[in-house]
C-alpha cells in the first residue's frame, strides 16, 4: 500500500467536564476515567487515519503531572504519527481548563498503539503518514525508536536488533 495520508487528517479533538461521578476521594478526576477517555480519543484518531476498525495495542507510560479537578474542562487531542503495516502511533496530549478562572494547562501526554484490523479481527495494512509541520515529523521520527523500545520491553524484539534505540545511546559493536 503505497498511498499516504496527512497527519492533520487524523486529528481529533475531544472536550469532557469533569462530574461528581468522575472524581475520587479528593474532587480530582480519576486516572481510570481520564485512561478511558484516552482510550477512546486515540482509537478515533486511528480510524480516521486508517478506515478501519482498530484495536489498541499498547499505551505507553502514562504520568499524572497535574491532577485535574472536579468541575474543570477537560480537552484530548489525538493525532497519528506514524503508521507501521497494520499498527499505528497515536500521540495524545490532555489539558485541563478552569473557566472561571480563565487557567489552562497540559496536564498528560502519552503514546497509544492501534491495530487496524479486518471483519475477521485480522491484521490489515494502512496508508502512511506525510508528516508537513516541524511537530509532526519530530514526533513521526522519532516514532520508530518509540516502537523499538515498546518492543525490547515486551520482549518481542532482540535489544541488539534495536538499531534506532543504540543510536540514542552512541552504543556500537564493541559494547556487544
Amino acid at each position: 500500500m503505497t498511498r499516504k495520508k496527512l497527519a492533520k487528517q487524523s486529528e481529533v479533538i475531544m472536550t469532557e467536564m469533569v462530574l461528581p461521578n468522575d472524581t475520587n476521594t479528593l474532587n480530582n478526576l480519576m486516572g481510570g476515567k481520564l485512561m478511558h477517555w484516552m482510550d477512546v480519543v486515540a482509537a478515533i484518531s486511528a480510524q480516521r487515519h486508517s478506515n478501519r476498525i482498530v484495536v489498541t495495542a499498547s499505551a505507553d507510560s502514562i504520568s499524572f503531572k497535574h491532577p485535574i479537578a472536579l468541575g474543570n474542562v477537560v480537552t484530548l487531542k489525538a493525532q497519528v504519527t506514524r503508521a507501521f503495516n497494520s499498527s499505528m502511533e497515536v500521540f495524545i496530549e490532555v489539558f485541563a481548563e478552569d473557566i472561571p478562572a480563565n487557567k489552562k494547562i497540559t496536564t498528560h501526554r502519552a503514546f497509544f498503539t492501534f491495530v487496524a484490523v479486518d471483519q475477521g479481527g485480522r491484521p490489515i495494512e494502512v496508508p502512511e503518514v506525510e508528516p508537513v509541520s516541524e511537530d509532526e515529523i519530530e514526533l513521526y521520527e522519532g516514532a520508530l525508536r518509540r516502537r523499538q523500545l515498546r518492543l525490547v520491553l515486551a520482549k518481542r524484539m532482540d535489544p541488539k536488533d534495536a538499531v534506532e534505540l543504540k543510536s540514542i545511546f552512541n552504543l556500537d559493536e564493541k559494547d556487544k
